[in-house]
Order: structure tokens, then C-alpha cells, then sequence
């Protein structure tokens, strides 16, 4: 069975504010898929139902064939679905190894010295920093750290949530390059959400833009790469 994430028809309120309007989307195994917009266009909205971590939901989500509408977060990633969120939200006092665990905590016992290992392999600085306190990192390393325990727990599909965030331009480069490689060499699917446009459909294979809470355009990213009708869904002409 091929692995895919689908979105069916979702919409997410708050309260009388409706933040996503009947939105469909998909990401399959090792694909890379941006969602990009405004600020308040809805994005980390759409992970966060994808997670489960909002109540007010309406529609339907599909991971590997399986409806986890209204599924608890805490079981995200038995669904084999993980998040890298804004801000990274580490554990600043709790070391890098400690981080690390927390992330395996889904995994049998057995499996989390490998699995430990293989990010150690894909961010060598983990494995320098891992009795350091998470909190003393960079931004960068922090950032790491944070897609590191994404895999602890053995995913087949990350949400990443503007993972540039407060980043200099050469780090930014680095987490960009391992979120490529993680999805061509792991065939981990991903969900990119990114203020940084140009850089999130140049690493995308296809993207959605959403403007004010609707699907506005969709297709594959070089298309919509500095194309008019993005400009004008950032400029909320197309929203509606």
C-alpha cells in the first residue's frame, strides 16, 4: 500500500473565526510538499489538524488509508506522522540524548540505541553536543535537535513548521539540505510550511497556497515559482 497523507474537505474554526475553508490536500512517501501563504493565511492551522491538535474540525484526514479525524495528538506518532514545530520547543534543560529519547518514546526500547544512532549519523553535532543541555545550543543546532527527534520515532511523514525561523542564511541552508535528504534517502514524506517562498518551492516538488484560509492555487512548485498568481494570493486579490 502506497503511504500518503490526504486531506479531505477540512475546515478548522475557532470560535465564530473560521481559520481553513474546505481544504484538500495530499502528500505521498518522499515527497516533498510546500504549503505557503500570508501570514494568517491558515498553515500551521493545517498541521495542526493534521496532528490532531485541534478540536474544531471538520472534514476528513487520511494517513496511510486510515481516517484519524478526531484521533488524540499524543497518537500521532503511533499514526507515523511527527511535527517539527515553530520555535523548535526543545526540552532547554533536559540534554540533547534526553531530548532524543522523548522522541523514541513511542518505539520499543530495543529500537532506540539505532535509532539514536542514525540521527547521530545524519547530524554529526548531535553526537558532539549529546551530554550538552539543549537549552545551551545555537539556533541552528537547536533546530537539529528538533528534526532529530522528529525521526526518533520512526516516521513515515514530518510536518515541518518554518523551519528557517530566526536562522542565519548559511544555517538555514544546512536544515534545508537535510530536510532533501531525509525525504530522498528515508522516503519520509513532508509537509513544508515556510514564510521563506522562493526557498520552500525550490525545495518542493509541488505546493499549495493558501490566502485567508482557502486553497488558492496548487501545482507543481517550479510553475508556481515567481509566478503572478502567487504574487497576487500574498497580496490577497485571489483569496475568496
Amino acid at each position: 500500500m502506497t503511504k500518503q497523507i490526504e486531506v479531505r474537505d477540512l475546515s478548522v474554526t475557532y470560535g465564530e473565526i473560521v481559520a481553513v475553508r474546505h481544504l484538500d490536500l495530499t502528500v505521498g512517501q518522499g515527497e516533498i510538499v510546500a504549503l505557503v501563504g500570508a501570514n494568517g493565511a491558515g498553515k500551521s492551522t493545517t498541521l495542526k489538524a493534521i496532528m490532531g491538535m485541534l478540536a474544531s474540525v471538520r472534514g476528513a484526514i487520511l494517513v496511510n488509508g486510515e481516517n484519524t479525524t478526531g484521533q488524540a495528538a499524543h497518537t500521532a506518532a503511533r499514526r507515523g506522522v511527527a511535527l517539527v514545530p515553530e520555535g523548535r520547543r526543545i526540552f532547554s534543560r533536559m540534554t540533547v540524548r534526553e531530548n532524543l529519547a522523548v522522541g523514541g518514546v513511542t518505539r520499543p526500547r530495543r529500537e532506540i540505541p539505532k535509532l539514536m544512532d542514525d540521527v547521530f549519523g545524519w547530524f554529526p553535532r548531535m553526537k558532539e553536543r549529546q551530554e550538552q543541555l539543549a537549552g545551551t545550543l545555537s539556533g541552528g543546532e537547536q533546530q537539529m535537535l528538533a528534526i532529530g527527534r522528529a525521526l526518533m520515532s520512526k516516521p513515515d511523514f514530518v510536518l515541518f513548521d518554518e523551519p528557517s525561523l530566526g536562522l542565519a542564511p548559511l544555517l538555514v541552508d544546512s536544515v534545508f539540505e537535510a530536510i532533501a535528504r531525509i525525504s530522498r534517502e528515508l522516503g519520509i514524506g513532508a509537509v513544508l510550511v515556510e514564510q521563506n517562498v522562493d526557498l520552500a518551492l525550490g525545495l518542493a516538488g509541488r505546493a499549495y497556497v493558501l490566502s485567508r484560509g482557502r486553497l488558492v492555487l496548487s501545482g507543481p512548485a517550479a510553475e508556481l515559482r515567481g509566478s503572478r498568481q502567487l504574487q497576487a494570493a500574498y497580496l490577497g486579490t485571489l483569496a475568496g
